[in-house]
């Protein structure tokens, strides 16, 4: 386990994983492309990750269904008897999972660790395979004729993950592929590839059979190399709208069956009656933890009525008191962004904010981290007096940046989250619970929060978004990702000496 559980603080080479073995990796690397990896917190060069062609790309592919009669032919009992050996051994090495999170992605450790936390609840959920794949029987539908369901297996299933969730986002999906009986191909973000070999190799430890999992490494090719190979079933992706209704054509266009989980505006709408130094803490964290890199961050507050100019005012009083740090620092409250460009793209979107007139009422860009030069930090940011053509409003960041918008009453602000692009998630912080019915009732938003900013589901539920969070039929985990891991396959049968001679007309059983 040595080369899995490398010291990231020296240059060193990151490969692929394929039928249980390295590949590509440090003076392997040869004529293979790479690319740096970086330490948000310093700027420094950590490593290098190979990048896989469609050669790396089909022998994991070939891997994976080589393995694939011996796994799906396996009991649900003894596949979920290894997912829980597997989530033993991701529990006992959660602190070094944290550790390599933390060092390429730059959220602080305590956030790190409880993206391990919510990833081993899905691991939590596959263990109940035996139960989650059993099918439907109906007896005597005729004369001595049973009718029966199976869940059965896709094949050769892919995961494409964003570098914001490095371990969570796979955990969301191979736990459940992998007991629902297919095999499977991880395709990490290459800015943050190192938590992929590590689960790979608690995968082999908990007793996991060659080729069953497998991880290349890469960038567009590879991803491009995995949606074109023809021994591909299903796709599940996470990341930017753009990409993610690429991914779905692109899959769907080759016959798979995809998933792909797009971008958000996350509204949160605060009523006059809350509590405001309790509604500011709850803003604070959900807008700028993990430096507003998740998909369910809150990035619009929706100020009701009288609310907005309190409320505004103990965010900038709030945000003056909040802790930048490196990513080991215990007393800090945020970290950098994943990369120098993506801190690029961020200020520039602050730029355009000011421009278009919006009140910009906290500047990141002159907080004195930022301005420090070491590692890729960007102070908080809170805009007021936002409006819905605006492009702070209209994109999503995916940075540290709050865009505050007024609204008269809840119907107005249901509106504005109504004709916005994007339908992941939505919130609404009140003490008044006929109102909170009815934002739950109405609101077009898949994932929905009362009094609470991030609504993640748990692992027996699922995770999606409506509009263009989110491409294909089903969500991610849960119940959903049972359905989208399997396809079904109803029997009907009977057991009788004198069956009868076929007939020429549609058949009943009487």
């Amino acid at each position: 386990m040595n080369t899995l559980l490398r010291p990231l603080a020296s240059p060193s080479g990151i490969g692929h994983w394929i039928n249980d073995s390295l590949e590509g990796a440090g003076h392997q690397f040869g004529a293979h492309r790479t690319m740096d990896v970086h330490d948000p917190s310093t700027g420094l060069v950590m490593a290098k990750v190979a990048l896989a062609d469609e050669a790396v790309v089909g022998r994991a592919v070939a891997a994976a269904k080589a393995a694939l009669p011996g796994w799906s032919g396996a009991s649900p009992l003894r596949r979920a008897r290894v997912m829980f050996k597997f989530r033993q051994l991701l529990e006992d090495n959660a602190a070094i999972m944290a550790r390599i999170i933390s060092s390429e992605h730059g959220k602080l450790l305590d956030d790190a660790m409880g993206e391990v936390t919510r990833g081993m609840e899905v691991v939590e959920f596959a263990c109940g395979a035996p139960h989650l794949l059993k099918g439907d029987f109906s007896d005597s539908v005729g004369s001595h004729v049973d009718s029966f369901c199976l869940r059965q297996p896709l094949g050769v299933v892919v995961g494409i993950t964003p570098f914001n969730f490095p371990a969570m986002v796979p955990l969301w999906m191979f736990p459940v592929a992998l007991v629902c009986g297919n095999t499977f191909v991880l395709k990490p973000s290459e800015k943050t590839p190192s938590a992929s070999l590590l689960l790979a190799g608690l995968l082999q430890r908990a007793g996991l059979p060659s080729g069953v999992f497998n991880v290349v490494q890469g960038d567009r090719i590879a991803v491009e190399a995995l949606l074109g190979h023809p021994d591909i079933k299903a796709v599940s992706f996470v990341g930017s709208t753009s990409v993610a209704r690429a991914v779905y054509m692109a899959g769907t266009a080759n016959g798979k069956r995809v998933q792909a989980l797009g971008g958000a505006k996350n509204h949160l709408i605060v009523m006059p009656d809350v509590d405001l130094d309790q509604t500011v803490e709850a803003i604070v964290g959900a807008a700028y933890g993990s430096a507003g890199e998740r998909c369910m961050a809150v990035s619009v507050v929706v100020a009701i009525g009288t609310v907005g100019d309190p409320l505004v005012a103990r965010l900038q009083a709030r945000l003056a008191t909040l802790q930048l740090g490196t990513s080991d620092d215990l007393s800090a409250e945020m970290g950098p962004l994943v990369s120098d460009q993506h801190r690029a793209k961020v200020m520039a979107c602050i730029e355009a904010g000011a421009a278009e007139g919006a009140r910009l009422l906290v500047d990141g860009r002159d907080h004195e981290a930022a301005r420090s030069g070491g590692g890729y930090f960007l102070g908080p940011t809170l805009f007021d007096g936002v409006q819905p053509h605006m492009r702070i409003y209209r994109e999503e960041i995916f940075g540290p940046v709050l865009c505050v918008i007024r609204a008269d009453s809840l119907d107005q602000a249901l509106q504005l989250i109504e004709a916005h692009e994007y339908g992941n998630g939505a919130a609404i912080f009140t003490r008044d619970g006929g109102m909170a019915r009815e934002f739950c009732a109405r609101v077009q938003a898949g994932m929905v929060g009362v009094n609470v900013p991030i609504p993640v589901p748990m692992a027996f539920h699922s995770f999606g978004g409506w509009k263009s969070s989110l491409f294909g039929d089903h969500y991610a985990y849960g119940m959903e990702g049972v359905r989208f891991y399997t396809q079904l396959k109803t029997v009907t049968q009977r057991w009788k000496p004198d069956a009868g001679a076929s007939g020429f007309v549609m058949p009943t059983l009487n």
